[in-house]
């Protein structure tokens, strides 16, 4: 199976398509979902320290906590798809995106 790695901070890599969603840790629920996860052992944090900004849902039931926003992370993966579909010779045109 190959899968879509991103980058979501401070060294820390995530498998896209492991991901069911990616939401704002503000809410009360969100927030009730990532203290259940943590009672149970299913909480990763990836974010060194810093405040949580993405909580994200993995098929496996996990939850991981960035420090970079949903926007930056879906971004980050669009623009990985934008260069996997390029060819070599157009590698100046994606600078320009």
């Amino acid at each position: 199976m190959t899968g879509e790695l991103v980058h979501i901070g401070f060294g820390n890599i995530l498998a896209m398509s492991r991901v069911i969603a990616i939401a704002s840790p503000n809410s009360a629920p969100t927030k009730r979902i990532i203290q259940e996860a943590r009672n149970k052992g299913l909480l990763i944090d990836m974010t060194n320290g810093r405040r949580t900004k993405a909580v994200i849902f993995a098929d496996s039931g996990h939850i991981v906590l960035a420090a970079l926003a949903p926007e930056t992370i879906t971004g980050r993966l669009m623009i990985s798809r934008v260069g996997s579909a390029l060819k070599p010779e157009q590698c100046d045109e994606k600078v320009r995106l």
